[in-house]
């Protein structure tokens, strides 16, 4: 079993950044694809950025391309969703979550969709304000 744990949110004017940590434990850190994924009030959970653990491969909404980057740490197994020029319709719940992938990840690609996660954490509040 994983836990994951997030961090960092917070209330910014639009135009600034955060950064979310994503805190995993329980099982091997290794050969994960971690995602981050929001949620705001009466909408889908929505996939944002995804990683894969083993190294070499990222994938974003189209959202957020250009925005947000999604890093790892694999020494603290904690990933990382760095977000700039933030806008309001980014406020929302985020999300990590996390499900075992193969080598293969880096040339398929990760996909965005929550039900193919197995893990997930309690989630930060992220709030942008005009």
């Amino acid at each position: 079993e994983v836990q994951l744990v997030e961090s960092g949110g917070g209330s910014v004017q639009a135009g600034g950044s955060l950064r979310l940590s994503c805190s995993a434990s329980g099982e091997t850190y290794s050969d994960k694809c971690m995602g981050w994924f929001r949620q705001a009030p009466g909408k889908k959970r929505e996939g944002v950025a995804a990683i894969y653990t083993g190294g070499g491969r990222t994938d974003y909404a189209d959202s957020v391309k250009g925005r947000f980057t999604i890093t790892q740490d694999n020494a603290k197994n904690t990933v990382y969703l760095q977000m700039d020029s933030l806008k309001p319709e980014d406020t929302a719940m985020y999300i990590c979550a996390a499900v075992y992938c193969g080598p293969a990840t880096v040339h398929v690609g990760i996909s965005l969709e929550a039900s193919m996660f197995a893990h997930w954490g309690q989630g930060t509040q992220v709030t942008v304000s005009s």
